[in-house]
């Protein structure tokens, strides 16, 4: 994987680091400078501030200048104002959502052809190993274009499908009395 970076006027490349116990160790000590530096950010700033991490092996740290039970809250609440206003101004979330998805993986499918070719260079004849991390990043985004299909899905047939369940129809007269 291969990140870049600019810092300044300098790029800095980022690469995965392939070491899994390397990256365990790098994973725990940028975890703790990046929660220093939210708390900083929130300190200086008042701003509400949270960060959620997954560790390599899938366990979740959080640091939060309130609770960040109550970030999460706030940011879900003010996310879905902005769909409901966006809905309301006629606008397809679920496509502009599908769309940035496209354009990821169209990014994450460029970066796996330029490892192969860079490896069949490197490596001439040798069999190109898997990249773990792409293949991860490529089930993630599987799941979220799932879940966005859902969404809109479930969208559009709750507005073809609204009725008012307050309204009791009335009873149709019998003729034949």
């Amino acid at each position: 994987m291969e990140n870049k970076i600019k810092k300044g006027k300098q790029k800095i490349e980022l690469n995965l680091i392939e070491s899994e116990r390397a990256r365990a160790i790098s994973f725990s000590k940028r975890k703790k400078t990046l929660f220093q530096d939210a708390e900083k950010l929130a300190n200086r700033s008042g701003f509400e501030v949270g960060v959620i991490l997954f560790s390599p092996g899938g366990k979740p740290f959080s640091c939060g200048s309130t609770s960040i039970e109550d970030i999460i809250d706030k940011f879900l609440k003010g996310k879905l104002e902005d769909r409901q206003r966006d809905h309301a101004e006629g606008k397809s979330i679920g496509f502009e959502e599908l769309e940035d998805l496209r354009k990821e993986l169209q990014t994450l499918n460029e970066k796996e052809r330029r490892r192969i070719l860079m490896y069949k260079l490197m490596h001439p004849g040798s069999e190109i190993p898997p990249d773990k991390h792409r293949e991860e990043k490529r089930v993630a985004m599987l799941l979220r274009v799932k879940k966005v299909l859902n969404e809109t899905k479930s969208a559009i047939l709750g507005e073809h499908f609204k009725f008012d369940l307050n309204v009791v129809p009335e009873p149709e007269e019998d003729e034949s009395s």
